[in-house]
């Protein structure tokens, strides 16, 4: 697995690498590709860090981000929330797998990016249709609460994002 470490306002030290690279290297027996790029993100807002990781696999993109008073603290439970979404979503991955072969789907990031004064970040995506319950994977998968998809049955964008009492919801575009 080749893992890119970039630091916000933080200087990545060898001794921080290491433990990245230690952490975070133990998720590629997940994977069977051993061409997984991940990309590992470390901010620091006052006393706080946050640590980022993206790993974007072929068809599915795991993504997770932890905030806490200790880096290392964030760097162990940010590897094992990646695992945790692993191993909760395994059946539903094997499902989807086992069918026929999608297109796949690209996201292009770019972050960071202020053209007015309230847009902080902007991201392009290339959709390709899909279902509802692929949908909810990806959305766990990427750890957010809503997710903007291409209905593969209707060709119309919605969005489905996670309820307060735990259930889903889609907002249909016409």
């Amino acid at each position: 697995m080749n893992i890119n470490i970039h630091g916000n306002k933080i200087d990545i030290t060898p001794a921080i690498k290491d433990y990245i690279v230690e952490k975070i290297g133990r998720l590629e027996k997940y994977f069977d590709a051993k061409d997984i790029s991940a990309t590992v993100s470390c901010k620091v807002n006052g006393i706080y860090q946050t640590v980022e990781v993206t790993i974007p696999a072929k068809k599915m993109i795991l993504r997770a981000e932890v905030t806490s008073k200790d880096l290392y603290d964030a760097i162990d439970t940010v590897s094992d929330k990646l695992e945790r979404q692993i191993r909760k979503n395994k059946t539903r991955m094997k499902k989807k797998n086992s069918k026929d072969p999608i297109i796949d789907f690209n996201l292009d990031f770019e972050s960071d990016i202020d053209i007015e004064k309230n847009i902080v970040k902007r991201k392009t995506l290339e959709m390709k249709p899909m279902s509802e319950e692929e949908a909810i994977l990806q959305m766990e998968l990427i750890d957010h609460d809503f997710f903007v998809f291409k209905n593969a049955e209707t060709n119309d964008m919605m969005i489905l994002y996670k309820r307060k009492d735990g259930d889903y919801g889609i907002i249909e575009t016409k």
